[in-house]
């Protein structure tokens, strides 16, 4: 600390002088770089690499030479400091990167992110994001590639986490390269997707999210830090499961817990509220993590979150949806805290209103949330009496929830009708399209949540309730349609059920969807 303050003093002393001098030869460095970089060649790669590799040598040999006279090797970290800088231009000529590579300037850059003056592993930090950057990358793939394989070869991801470890949010500059860290991770994962396991197997990223976004005020970084553990879980059971482990669910938990009565104050605000519950949802695919949600009474929290009716509403009942999928505990705590009331009122159509929640795909996606938690219901909740209590909710007020659950199995239906003739034409026009392609598409188009629809009234149909069957049967006549249509729809689902997580939960599924099938 001492060691960069008398840097600072140095490069920056009482009337600013050498700050002038500073940004002067930054502008210049600037302006330089934009006139050279249509004529930046391999030649010109090979200049800026050896100047760097000189300034870096006499930085090491006087930091040797007179470790405890910071004022004697002040002059060359600024030299080297200057020789990043122009490092920059590489941005504007990715095709280079190979020869960089080849060159073996990467290890002795990537070495000063461990530099004894924070400064210029600041510097390599806004470096790395420069050269990695998306804009940059685009349509270079190859030479993208070859970057950051010897990035991650020479622990590119330990150095940056190692140094993001010693970074404060009360610098400016600090935080910007907290800002940039987090940024040049996502660009790599972005070229080379395995970097998400791989960052969270070699380094302690995940630990420094979870500490990011425990802290209750709201910054740029906080909300950078939520959008990156959302992209290290949603394509990864490894480092899900790597995040539970480590307490990860209770942590997400307390950081959306500060939203269940009150809104985000800004957009970012808002959209960093999203992120988390994106965490939280991909947290909930593991069966293990499910398990530590019922336990952190997370089924309590959402249920909350939705009686609040603040902005977080969709997003909770979107949670206990994934929490419910798969998962009987999650379903009966559900009912056992009495969620059934506050879900078919959503169900129902009484959501809070905002201009948000206006939007139509808004009101379609929280409707394919609620069957798809309802569907979970009746898969969890085989018998007993919190059977009876779910199954009740349908004869209340006239079967009103069968009549909502027609409504909307006429609208699928006729979504599906139209994207199947839509799949027809084009076969038609010679558009060759296999079976699993066309089914996808249908399931795109709405399939799925008719097919849940068809569970849930097939559920409805084997209570062998008198008052829900006579209910089903009027409003199918009314449409013109049979129990036959919601038997072909349940046949389509079951010759269709994945191999969920394997051949004898798959066969599990397959029987019950033939159990309610045999009762039409």
């Amino acid at each position: 600390m001492e060691v960069s303050n008398a840097l600072k003093r140095k490069r920056y002393n009482d009337d600013n002088y050498m700050e002038a001098e500073v940004d002067l030869s930054l502008l210049e460095a600037v302006e330089k770089s934009q006139n050279t970089v249509e004529l930046l060649d391999l030649r010109t790669l090979k200049k800026l690499v050896l100047s760097f590799e000189r300034r870096l040598k006499e930085n090491i040999e006087a930091r040797l030479k007179y470790p405890d006279q910071p004022e004697r090797f002040a002059d060359s970290e600024v030299e080297l400091h200057e020789e990043l800088e122009k490092l920059k231009i590489l941005a504007g000529a990715p095709e280079l990167y190979p020869e960089l590579v080849n060159l073996n300037a990467i290890p002795s850059i990537l070495n000063l992110l461990s530099h004894d003056n924070t400064d210029i592993a600041i510097d390599v930090v806004h470096l790395l994001e420069d050269l990695t950057d998306e804009d940059v990358l685009e349509d270079n793939d190859e030479p993208a590639r070859i970057l950051v394989d010897s990035l991650i070869e020479n622990n590119v991801l330990e150095l940056l986490v190692q140094n993001l470890q010693r970074l404060s949010d009360k610098d400016p500059d600090e935080m910007s390269a907290i800002y940039n860290t987090l940024a040049s991770i996502e660009n790599m994962i972005e070229v080379k997707p395995t970097v998400a396991e791989l960052v969270c197997e070699r380094t302690k990223l995940l630990r420094w999210l979870l500490g990011k976004i425990k802290v209750r005020e709201f910054d740029s970084n906080k909300q950078y830090a939520s959008e990156i553990l959302a992209i290290l879980l949603q394509n990864s059971t490894a480092n899900q499961k790597r995040l539970g482990q480590m307490n990860g669910v209770d942590v997400v938990l307390q950081a959306v817990a500060m939203y269940k009565s009150k809104d985000p104050k800004t957009s970012d605000e808002e959209e960093m509220l999203e992120n988390l519950f994106d965490c939280l949802c991909c947290l909930l695919m593991p069966l293990e993590n499910k398990e530590r949600f019922v336990k952190a009474e997370g089924v309590e929290l959402m249920i909350i979150i939705m009686k609040q009716k603040k902005s977080a509403y969709a997003s909770a009942i979107r949670a206990l949806d994934f929490s419910m999928t798969k998962y009987p505990p999650a379903c009966e705590r559900f009912v056992d805290v009495l969620g059934l009331k506050t879900a078919f009122a959503a169900f129902m159509g009484k959501i809070p209103i905002s201009k948000k929640n206006k939007k139509e795909r808004y009101q379609e996606e929280l409707e394919e949330r609620l069957v798809s938690l309802i569907a979970s219901l009746f898969g969890g909740i085989l018998r007993g009496s919190r059977r009876e209590r779910l199954l009740s909710k349908f004869v209340e007020n006239e079967c009103e929830k069968i009549d909502r659950l027609m409504e909307l199995y006429i609208r699928y239906s006729d979504r599906v009708t139209a994207e199947t003739q839509r799949l027809e034409q084009l076969e038609l026009d010679d558009l060759e399209m296999d079976e699993e392609e066309k089914y996808n598409r249908k399931l795109e188009s709405g399939l799925y949540t008719l097919q849940l629809i068809a569970v849930i009234l097939g559920h409805l149909w084997c209570s062998e309730h008198p008052q829900m069957r006579a209910r089903i049967e009027l409003l199918l006549k009314q449409q013109k349609l049979t129990k036959n249509d919601i038997k072909n729809i349940l046949q389509e689902y079951h010759d269709n059920i994945g191999d969920l997580d394997g051949a004898e939960e798959k066969e599990q599924a397959q029987t019950r969807i033939q159990k309610i099938i045999s009762s039409f």
